[in-house]
């Protein structure tokens, strides 16, 4: 795996460069502090980052005092994603291209890959011959399984409420396979 002079690499996974699209939208939002203790960050950091443009939610943006942003589950596996990062000593700068990147992708594939870093740049691999490529080019020195992320994000979430998007119930314990949530929706329809 070498890189080259335009941020790409060449022979195999790919570093992360700018691009946007807009995330999807889901049917169920987490309002902020719940998006926090799922991603394990504080309120300050879920703050600022959505007013940098880092990780904002895609469900419902804040507008005015008294609102409240709405995440989707898939931002807030990126927001742990990104507190992975930061807590492995990435540069932000570097973090804002993966985000930008995983945003463009739609999110397809997510819980598949492995986000790689040498801690100046990250690179996606889908595969496992993509990570042995990395890693014998000397390349990666720590790595993100996104699936691993990804159930503990569904874990934390099962614990916390969650609120529907097309009606704002609220949802206690969003675990579709909690009992009394089903019964709530049961009720609900």
């Amino acid at each position: 795996m070498r890189s080259s002079g335009d941020g790409t690499a060449a022979g195999g996974p790919y570093p992360l460069h700018d691009s946007a699209a807009d995330l999807s939208t889901e049917t169920i939002g987490y309002r902020g502090p719940t998006a926090c203790a799922a991603a394990g960050i504080t309120y300050r950091q879920l703050d600022y980052w959505a007013r940098t443009g880092l990780v904002e939610p895609s469900v419902r943006s804040a507008y005015g005092s008294g609102t409240q942003r709405l995440y989707s589950f898939r931002d807030v596996v990126v927001l742990k994603i990104v507190k992975r990062f930061l807590d492995t000593g990435v540069a932000l700068q570097n973090i804002r291209a993966a985000v930008q990147h995983l945003r463009a992708r739609g999110f397809t594939d997510l819980e598949r890959m492995t986000l790689m870093s040498d801690g100046a740049t990250v690179y996606e691999c889908s595969s496992p011959d993509e990570v042995v490529d990395l890693l014998q080019g000397g390349q990666g020195v720590f790595g993100i399984a996104v699936g691993v992320v990804w159930r503990d994000v569904e874990a934390a979430l099962s614990q916390l409420h969650g609120e529907r998007v097309d009606t704002g119930e609220t949802l206690v314990g969003n675990n579709p396979g909690d009992e009394l949530a089903r019964r709530r929706r049961d009720r609900a329809v």
